[in-house]
């Protein structure tokens, strides 16, 4: 357990971006290594759907501990607990989340500025001080931790770059080991992040950001990509676009797209 946060740690290389892939369950995460993947992360939505629950703070601390740590349990690599806002306000709650995750195997988690469920952004000296008490959390453990701090601002429409920026800095100045602004609207910004903020910076490859390639993201000095919960959403638009052509149409044609079981299967025993 102590040397997974180190190695996980060690993936976020500015210049040479860790792909990062949220999974939601302990086969997507097989199927994911089988792959080639070197981190996983777990998706807050794609966890909510998973339970048949709408996305935003719907999903207990205790109900997403144990879901990371089935996801924790089933492949060697690391895994980065996606969650929210800590599932609290108060800094000492974020605190807590972090000892309780550390002691379930995760190598780190991502904490959030958005109120739930609200949707509004904390005040900014609350947001400094809840990412100031995660990462004092972090640095008490006895093995290394990753604390990504999410400035969501701009993904929420609550504030712009320029104060999603403030809050990166202020987060960085408090010792988060990885920052995070989702939707960046262009690469301009993406550079004047990691031209500017020392530590590593993840982005989202969704929106305009997933027009770009790792090798595009490298080169803007980007050190991790996630998807957050875009493959989730990928597999339920094949769901429902599937589901309503049979269900409505009667037609089967779209079944043609099934992966061969004897892949999967390989995939899930470790055999490719």
């Amino acid at each position: 357990m102590t040397a997974i946060g180190e190695t996980f740690r060690s993936l976020h290389v500015p210049g040479d971006p860790l792909v990062m892939i949220n999974v939601w369950d302990r086969g997507t995460a097989k199927m994911m290594a089988a792959l080639g993947a070197k981190a996983l992360a777990t998706s807050s939505a794609a966890h909510a759907y998973l339970m048949g629950k709408p996305d935003g703070g719907d999903v207990s601390r205790d109900d997403a501990l144990a879901h990371a740590q089935e996801i924790v349990s089933a492949t060697a690599l690391p895994v980065q607990g996606d969650f929210e806002n800590g599932f609290g306000d108060d800094p000492d709650t974020c605190a807590e989340t972090v000892r309780l995750s550390a002691e379930i195997g995760l190598a780190g988690i991502c904490i959030e500025d958005t109120m739930f469920p609200s949707g509004d952004a904390y005040a900014f000296d609350l947001t400094v001080e809840r990412i100031k008490a995660a990462v004092s959390a972090a640095r008490a453990l006895p093995q290394d931790f990753v604390l990504t701090a999410r400035a969501d601002g701009v993904l929420t429409g609550r504030y712009d770059v320029d104060e999603a920026f403030r809050r990166l800095q202020a987060f960085e100045k408090v010792g988060a080991d990885c920052l995070y602004a989702p939707l960046l609207p262009d690469m301009d910004a993406v550079r004047r992040v990691t031209s500017t903020l020392s530590k590593p910076v993840n982005v989202l490859a969704v929106g305009r950001m997933g027009k770009e390639t790792r090798a595009t993201l490298g080169d803007a000095g980007v050190a991790r990509i996630s998807i957050g919960s875009a493959l989730a959403r990928t597999t339920q638009r094949v769901m429902h676009d599937l589901g309503q052509s049979m269900i409505e149409d009667g037609d089967f044609t779209g079944l043609k797209q099934t992966i061969s079981s004897d892949i999967v299967d390989k995939m899930l025993t470790g055999q490719s």
